[in-house]
């Protein structure tokens, strides 16, 4: 299966629809005061309306109000996803989904193996890893690090729901995520960036060509049998 792209961090149309022509899966708009990548009000109205029917609209909260995230998701229109990035717990997400009719992707900083048990807890729709900001020194930041994370901590995951593989991702290590995590998708925010908030395009272009070698790579080995059990 391909390995689909969610763009994070976006502020503004033109690089909200350059993520969509190259073929983003989902596009994320943060709402939460201390980001630099804060996407404001109108401007998300603006992306939703053109790009709504193309892609998957996912607004990103961090220990929002529930009441917050409805308006949000009203006035916006047309999100399809949110993605909860804060310390919300089980029934809070599911409060989430059922009041606002969109898909849940639950993100945890994840520094230790404790933290990939803790994320199990949640059946919702999508989990998120990211660097743990707290680990990297930078505490008080939610995602957009621009760091990784050792993935080898996923290696005792058992959840079914898909997983979203997020933490300093660009062209340069997409390749060994696919490889070492087999994610459902990558996130980049931070690795497609000329600074926060504002795309630099040809690193986008640049993701997505590495995404689409990696899937073929793993395509062709999966068909010689190589790697695959005896």
């Amino acid at each position: 299966m391909a390995t689909r792209v969610k763009i994070c961090g976006l502020t503004n149309l033109a690089d909200a629809e350059a993520a969509a022509d190259l073929g983003a899966w989902a596009l994320g708009m943060i709402f939460y005061e201390g980001s630099p990548r804060r996407c404001s009000l109108e401007e998300a109205q603006v992306i939703a309306a053109s790009l709504r029917r193309r892609v998957e609209l996912c607004a990103v909260f961090v220990n929002a109000p529930l009441d917050q995230i409805v308006r949000i998701g009203e006035e916006v229109g047309g999100l399809s996803m949110v993605q909860l990035h804060g310390d919300e717990g089980p029934a809070f997400c599911e409060e989430a989904r059922r009041r606002t009719g969109a898909r849940v992707i639950k993100a945890k900083q994840v520094s230790v193996p404790a933290d990939v048990r803790e994320l199990e807890r949640f059946h919702v729709d999508f989990h998120l890893v990211d660097a743990h900001a707290r680990a990297l020194g930078r505490a008080g930041m939610r995602g957009g690090t621009g760091e990784t994370f050792d993935w080898g901590l996923l290696g005792t995951r058992r959840s079914k729901v898909p997983l979203i593989l997020s933490g300093g991702i660009d062209a340069g290590n997409a390749a060994a995520a696919i490889a070492a995590v087999h994610p459902y998708a990558l996130d980049s925010a931070s690795g497609t960036e000329s600074a926060p908030g504002h795309k630099d395009h040809e690193r986008m272009a640049a993701l997505f060509a590495a995404v689409r070698e990696a899937d073929a790579l793993d395509a062709a080995a999966a068909a010689s049998g190589i790697g695959q059990p005896a």
